[in-house]
């Protein structure tokens, strides 16, 4: 297989994982949202950290076998 078809298949696996995790960590302690009337608004902070490191690690992992 080349380089190419395992990256694409290292990238659909991490799309598939970040796709469950998002259904799992949808609003996690440390979320900022705020509801006044009909508008509101959802900051994600500890979400997007916690991907961020997943994703980190995903990488890393990635990386050593390459």
């Amino acid at each position: 297989m080349t380089d190419f078809g395992k990256m694409l298949i290292v990238i659909g696996a991490i799309l598939i994982v970040i796709g469950l995790l998002s259904g799992i960590i949808g609003k996690l302690p440390g979320d900022i949202s705020f509801k006044k009337g009909n508008v509101s608004i959802y900051f994600p902070i500890m979400t997007s950290i916690l991907v961020s490191i997943i994703l980190s690690i995903i990488f890393i992992i990635v990386s050593k076998f390459r």
